[in-house]
């Protein structure tokens, strides 16, 4: 998909308008236009403005990935040690037993979660 198509997706999935887009990287409405018709691209500064505003990675808008998720996910603390972050890092370590193991474990606590909500 071509970056202006993403931008233009991202925008109707917020439900705003080129408009809104623009006030918010203060920017004219015929530039955000450019950036969805694909005549020009945003600089380095306006694309993480876009990421930020969108609450998506630069990697995602730049689509050097399908993980949506922005920074701030990424960084989220889930203990005093480790983030998400540092948690996939861990993951893409593990040898291919360690990693089916843990591929295991949590298809077993995705089936627990669900239980826990049903009850």
């Amino acid at each position: 998909m071509e970056f202006g198509k993403l931008l233009t997706q991202l925008r109707r999935e917020k439900g705003v308008l080129q408009k809104d887009v623009a006030n918010q990287l203060n920017v004219t409405v015929a530039t955000i236009s450019n950036y969805e018709k694909g005549v020009h691209l945003p600089d380095l500064n306006t694309l993480i403005m876009l990421a930020d505003y969108f609450d998506v990675s630069t990697d995602y808008l730049l689509q050097r990935t399908d993980y949506k998720s922005s920074i701030n996910m990424l960084n989220h603390q889930l203990s005093a040690d480790y983030t998400i972050s540092d948690m996939l890092n861990t993951m893409v370590e593990l040898d291919a037993h360690n990693t089916q193991s843990l591929l295991d474990y949590c298809e077993l606590l995705t089936l627990r979660n669900s239980i826990n909500r049903v009850k």
